[in-house]
């Protein structure tokens, strides 16, 4: 049985180029041109397995959009934006929505996020994670230590959320390259450290549970 997928973009052909990729790949597509439609779609098709919404659409925005599905589904939802700014992606995160690409992209790009998307809700890798006092709240996109919520970036929350599910596990700077940053990833694996360093600055005293091996790449070592 063909996968389904609902596709809402007010741009025709953005909306028909993604559709004959995701055709191509042996997806059935939906489609909506706004964000209203792209509700009463979902709430007519009861097998879609993943939705897409633009954010700027009539009649409903993406945002707008999202929140109503998500409350009623636990569908995996992929945001695409024109605004490729964090705040707009935290927005969407707080909405319910599971993944965000900024436009322009490339199709083929945007189907492996799809793929990777899927294959992570298949393996319930999107389920919330607690170690010792750190509790990631993936829906929510928020982590909280010792009970207090700390401000991240959307790659230092996947950073985390990658490390954690992986605890006591040594991850290469590129496997986290390639699960955290996607295949859309054009520069060098310094930004791992980088945001490995950021993390640690607001994780207090866990922050020693990620530890550096040298040559490797890191780990979350927790020892109950």
């Amino acid at each position: 049985m063909e996968s389904k997928i609902l596709i809402a973009e007010d741009e025709s052909k953005i909306r028909q180029l993604v559709a004959s990729y995701l055709v191509r790949e042996g997806f059935k597509v939906v489609e909506a041109e706004d964000g209203q439609q792209a509700v009463e779609q979902f709430d007519e098709h009861d097998d879609v397995v993943l939705v897409m919404l633009d954010v700027m659409m009539p009649k409903k925005d993406g945002f707008t959009a999202c929140r109503e599905i998500r409350s009623k589904s636990d569908v995996p939802i992929l945001m695409l934006t024109a605004r490729d700014n964090e705040r707009d992606e935290v927005a969407g995160f707080h909405m319910g929505a599971d993944e965000y690409i900024a436009k322009p992209f490339s199709p083929t790009i945007l189907v492996t996020r799809i793929k990777n998307l899927l294959k992570r809700t298949a393996a319930n890798d999107m389920s919330d994670v607690t170690v010792g006092g750190i509790q990631i709240l993936y829906r929510e996109r928020s982590i909280l230590v010792d009970g207090q919520r700390i401000i991240t970036t959307p790659k230092e929350f996947d950073l985390l959320y990658y490390l954690v599910k992986n605890a006591n596990i040594v991850l290469t700077r590129d496997q986290i390259i390639c699960t955290v940053w996607d295949m859309d990833y054009s520069g060098d694996d310094r930004t791992v450290d980088t945001h490995i360093k950021c993390l640690r600055a607001k994780l207090g005293k866990y922050a020693k549970c990620i530890v550096t091996v040298r040559k490797v790449g890191y780990k979350f070592e927790w020892l109950e």
